[in-house]
């Protein structure tokens, strides 16, 4: 089974349609949806859309998702991200809010090899920012990999026996990660919509549970039409800025 991970859209519709076209020469049977579909850009209904339409095999909330269906408040939210979400809470359709609340939490397992979650599996919210956080998620796994987003930093962490190893630094993308069924295994496939691993480039990932591997992808994508969607909308400027620094 081939999976294509996608995570962190933040409704940025320009970026998500560059990754879709990319993924129609990358192979792939299902898709996974690790959370936040909306928040931050300008087009939360067209990208929730687009989504719904490709009847993902699984998906997840974010915390974004949470307060943008108004199942959540916006408390912990910084003044850009509380400005950001009310717009889009008033923006979405009710029926798309309504898709959104009901997103089930992570962690969900999607087959023997592979679990998915938003932040951590002991906490959808969590963030993983260092190693300590990376081996208190690791401990928490159920499967031999588990994919997580959140953060928006494309990186990866295995934990075998009690040996623990960084697997995703290299700059190289494509970059194929071996997935040791012995092991357990702990992956960001980067953010669609908003990276902030200093690479303004789109990322996803393929999973592959026959050849047990994890391949992280960047693609460039049309920044300037996605700034100047933020900016249309009105929305702090400084979210448009940000996309071009990968910030």
């Amino acid at each position: 089974m081939r999976y294509l991970v996608l995570s962190d859209i933040h409704a940025n519709l320009e970026a998500l349609d560059a990754v879709l076209a990319a993924a129609q020469h990358i192979p792939s049977d299902r898709l996974l949806v690790l959370g936040d579909l909306v928040g931050y850009g300008a087009d939360p209904n067209a990208v929730v859309e687009r989504i719904r339409s490709l009847e993902p095999y699984a998906v997840i909330r974010g915390n974004h998702d949470k307060v943008g269906a108004g199942i959540e408040t916006a408390e912990g939210f910084n003044a850009v991200a509380r400005s950001a979400i009310r717009w889009t809470y008033d923006t979405l359709t009710p029926d798309n809010r309504a898709w959104l609340a009901l997103l089930p939490t992570g962690p969900v397992m999607v087959d023997d090899l592979v679990e998915i979650c938003h932040g951590t599996p002991f906490d959808e919210d969590a963030y993983v920012f260092d190693d300590l956080d990376a081996l208190r998620a690791l401990h928490a796994t159920e499967r031999p990999l588990c994919l997580f987003g959140h953060t928006h930093v494309q990186i990866g962490y295995a934990l075998t026996g009690d040996q623990f190893t960084l697997t995703a630094l290299d700059e190289t993308r494509p970059l194929e990660v071996r997935v040791a069924e012995e092991a357990k295994h702990l992956l960001n496939p980067g953010s669609v919509g908003q990276p902030r691993d200093g690479d303004p480039r789109a990322g996803f990932a393929i999973v592959d549970s026959g050849r047990l591997t994890a391949t992280l992808h960047r693609i460039n994508y049309p920044i300037q039409e996605a700034q100047v969607r933020i900016r249309q909308e009105g929305l702090p400027d400084i979210l448009a800025q940000r996309l071009a620094l990968g910030r």
